[in-house]
């Protein structure tokens, strides 16, 4: 699919590329079947289905630069030389995109053997803004309906949807109305947990923007 001129592709699960210009951004690679030579990857966070250094070889060389939630610094191998940390309310720029690091955590998804949210906000784990020919891609990462959320207004908005470890479909559709993309696109689901009957549930309860359902590449 494609969004005022950058090309978006869904890999399964969290797995986005945008590309634009000869440029390519990927988030969050994993289970990839095929290679992405990517100029720039995304890492919201250090669980494995978001920081998967096999997938991070096959889509790093020595010129990708890698933007990763600070947590993951010290578990990263990639080919890439560059690996630059970020928490949340910080912005980079790379090959003239920006991107800037929104909060992601759990309100009420709790890991019962800690009896600790799957994703405690002071792990500083990441969701991103990443602006692209004066368009703006929201990637939620692995994230509840939190009150951030509502001052972000991006054109378009990859949520996810599975429940779980991250918000329900229901719970996806209520966050739709607080950021008011333009266009949402459902994630996290088909790997982990999750299945594209919650990607349809969350299109039918969704009236306020388009829904597209991507197909996996």
């Amino acid at each position: 699919m494609e969004y005022n001129g950058v090309q978006i592709k869904w890999y399964g699960h969290d797995t986005f590329t945008l590309s634009y210009d000869n440029l390519t951004v990927c988030i969050d690679p994993y289970q990839l079947e095929k290679k992405i030579n990517a100029d720039i990857i995304l890492v919201s966070h250090n669980h494995f289905d978001h920081l998967s250094n096999d997938d991070l070889q096959n889509t790093s060389t020595e010129k990708t630069t890698i933007i990763a939630a600070k947590e993951c610094l010290g578990q990263i191998k990639a080919n890439s030389n560059q690996v630059i940390g970020i928490e949340p309310g910080e912005e980079k720029i790379v090959f003239g995109i920006k991107i800037r690091a929104i909060p992601a955590y759990n309100l009420d998804k709790i890991n019962p053997q800690t009896n600790q949210p799957f994703h405690p906000k002071q792990d500083k784990k990441v969701g991103f803004i990443i602006t692209i020919n004066n368009s703006t891609f929201y990637h939620a990462g692995d994230s509840d309906y939190i009150p951030e959320m509502n001052e972000l207004s991006p054109d378009v908005f990859f949520v996810p949807v599975s429940g779980t470890y991250v918000m329900t479909a229901k719970e996806a559709a209520s966050s739709v109305l607080g950021v008011k993309p333009k266009l949402a696109i459902p994630m996290h689901y088909g790997s982990i947990v999750g299945n594209k009957d919650d990607a349809e549930s969350f299109k039918k309860l969704v009236s306020s923007c388009q829904v597209q359902i991507p197909t996996k590449e």
